[in-house]
């Protein structure tokens, strides 16, 4: 085999493989629950940062009752009642875990519900280089839509601001 046939099944094997990825992200989105989900931002305070918004998602959790310190982290799944992104308790280990917000490392942002239960796992928004991501302010929410996969983090699949009762999806393509 020359080195141009190898190049070639190199160049086919990779993608392939990204196609494949792009399928089962495209089927989980076509097949899999969606919820809108109240956001708090997160600053993780990285020397690094891209072009993205980092998030974390308030979920519903009646049966959680943080303590004095929040280091005990629950194994939560996820699923959509309602309307609304529910953690509950799981034996198995799914990787995510929920807190109250005062447990939270990072700077916390004006629009966060004190009270609030979010998972602990940040979600990250990519945005493009030529959006313009509008600034929030006290009086507005930020929102994702957010793909529940069977296993992991939500998958976000847009933002919007929230101010009232008047709802304003962002254009950030």
């Amino acid at each position: 085999m020359t080195a141009i046939y190898k190049a070639l099944l190199v160049v086919f094997l990779q993608t392939l493989i990204l196609l494949s990825l792009q399928g089962k992200l495209l089927y989980d989105r076509a097949t899999r629950p969606r919820v809108w989900v109240r956001t708090g931002n997160y600053d993780p305070e990285l020397p690094i940062r891209g072009r993205y918004i980092t998030l974390r998602l308030q979920v519903q959790a009646p049966w959680f009752t943080p303590g004095p310190q929040d280091n005990a982290r629950d194994n939560v799944r996820l699923s959509v009642e309602n309307g609304q992104l529910v953690a509950t308790r799981s034996d198995e280990d799914t990787g995510l875990s929920i807190s109250h917000w005062a447990g939270l490392r990072g700077r916390n942002a004006d629009n966060a519900a004190p009270q609030a239960v979010y998972l602990d796992q940040i979600v990250d928004f990519f945005v493009p280089e030529h959006a313009i991501v509008p600034q929030t302010n006290a009086t507005q929410e930020v929102w994702a839509e957010v793909t529940i996969p069977r296993k992991g983090r939500p998958r976000p699949i847009q933002l919007a601001l929230k101010r009232g009762t008047e709802w304003r999806p962002l254009d950030l393509r």
